[in-house]
């Protein structure tokens, strides 16, 4: 019997071209998701080596995160005029030379320059592939920015035990060079295989389940808007706890003497801080989606509500029973489940506040939160080394508790005033329409 295939009409897109577009992003996140999680794995050898000591080292994993998350908007201007191949290719070779600067770094100015080349790089990638997932999927922005958010989140779990063991038995350097140059590989191929949708239409209110806009604001438009600046005071304290915790997780597990504890679990030994690692990239990158989902489904600031809820009760056990290996591993398996939604939420809200159109642009400037709280990172390994850990912890904790009553309470509202103020001004315009019209006849 002959193959009837559903018609697509001109200017459009194969139905399962978006979907094609959403794999190749998550990929390329996944490549890049070392650059971030895989640091803590590092901080200790270097320090072996060199002596330089952790708030000195860790000022690299600022710098990188502050260049991947400032330098978006203006990628994103890249990608709006040349569409997203070619500054994923760029992306892909900064990247690896990121990493063969880092193997060969004997002073830590090399060590903040290849800071500086894999932010570039990874921030190339990562607003690119979250910016191309909102155009490609309007209908199902959480999901579609959550599922591209969980290849940065779960990429690091697949290469943890890999990059582990390379530099027990290899050194460091040898790891940084022999991963920077796969990962860097796959990211060049993979974006030859990117590109923007055809049309921007906006999808049908059927198949709506939230309120979004029907005007799309300009970058000016969303930084002059009082919610833009809510969503980023909130992204500023959520990013920074997790940050805290993604760069000084393993020298915090060696300070609460459970790094090389072997534990049992399902049959499977191995050191505490390894299990840890691997679980909590797993369920970081399955957390992401899947809150993603739960706020197409529930709404985000609800979503939001819950999520830093939960992360705020997982520090306190952390704080309570982290010197207990199982209770580190799943504590901090349990942060990060929910932390890494901030990823999936803050870009599926601000697609559905400000529009399509602009969409990369404007999470790209959003984004640029993550950089912001980058900054308390050393502040962290200052405040543990004269305070303890649980210095730490309390402010994490307050942060994620602050933030989960601004969704609730400030954001929710404020934005629904924002997008009834949008409605409005959509249908001035269509009412306007008519009247242009008979004047130009």
């Amino acid at each position: 019997m002959e193959r009837q295939d559903t018609p697509v009409a001109a200017g459009e897109d194969a139905p399962s071209a978006r979907w094609w577009q959403l794999g190749f992003g998550i990929v390329c996140m996944a490549m890049i998701a070392n650059l971030q999680y895989g640091w803590t794995l590092f901080v200790d050898p270097i320090d072996a080596k060199f002596h330089w000591g952790r708030a000195a080292i860790q000022l690299a994993f600022t710098i990188f995160v502050a260049t991947e998350t400032w330098l978006v908007p203006v990628e994103a201007w890249f990608v709006d005029r040349y569409g997203p191949r070619i500054v994923v290719c760029f992306g892909g070779f900064m990247i690896a030379l990121a990493w063969v600067l880092d193997s060969t770094a004997s002073s830590l100015w090399m060590l903040y320059l290849a800071a500086v080349v894999g932010g570039i790089g990874a921030g190339s990638v990562y607003g690119t592939c979250v910016g191309n997932a909102l155009k490609w999927f309007p209908d199902r922005r959480g999901l579609a920015a959550g599922a591209t958010a969980a290849g940065f989140g779960a990429g690091a779990a697949i290469t943890v035990i890999p990059i582990a063991k390379l530099i027990a038995s290899s050194g460091y350097q040898s790891a940084f060079l022999t991963f920077g140059l796969i990962q860097g590989a796959v990211v060049v191929v993979l974006s030859m295989f990117l590109r923007k949708p055809k049309s921007l239409r906006p999808p049908a209110k059927k198949k709506l389940h939230l309120p979004q806009s029907r005007v799309d604001r300009t970058p000016r438009e969303a930084v002059r808007s009082p919610v833009f600046w809510v969503m980023y005071a909130m992204f500023v304290m959520v990013a920074s706890g997790g940050l805290m915790a993604a760069a000084q997780l393993a020298p915090m597990a060696h300070d609460f003497k459970v790094a090389d504890v072997p534990v049992s679990v399902f049959g499977l030994q191995m050191a505490a801080l390894t299990f840890a690692l691997s679980l909590d990239r797993i369920l970081d990158g399955f957390g992401r989606p899947f809150f993603g989902w739960v706020s197409d489904t529930i709404g985000r600031e609800n979503t939001m509500f819950l999520a830093f809820s939960i992360a705020a009760v997982s520090v306190v056990m952390l704080v309570l029973y982290g010197h207990h290996p199982l209770v580190f591993a799943f504590a901090t398996a349990a942060y990060f489940g929910v932390f890494g939604e901030i990823y999936s939420l803050f870009p599926a809200t601000c697609g559905d506040t400000f529009g399509s159109k602009f969409a990369t642009t404007n999470n790209g400037l959003l984004y640029t939160a993550k950089g912001t709280a980058a900054f308390l990172v050393p502040f962290a390994s200052l405040l543990s080394a004269a305070y303890g850990w649980t210095a730490v912890f309390g402010m994490m904790i307050g942060f994620n508790i602050v933030a989960a009553l601004l969704a609730l309470f400030v954001l929710k509202p404020m934005r629904a005033r924002y997008l009834a103020q949008g409605e409005a001004e959509a249908d001035a315009a269509l009412a306007a329409a008519p009247r242009q019209a008979a004047v130009a006849v």
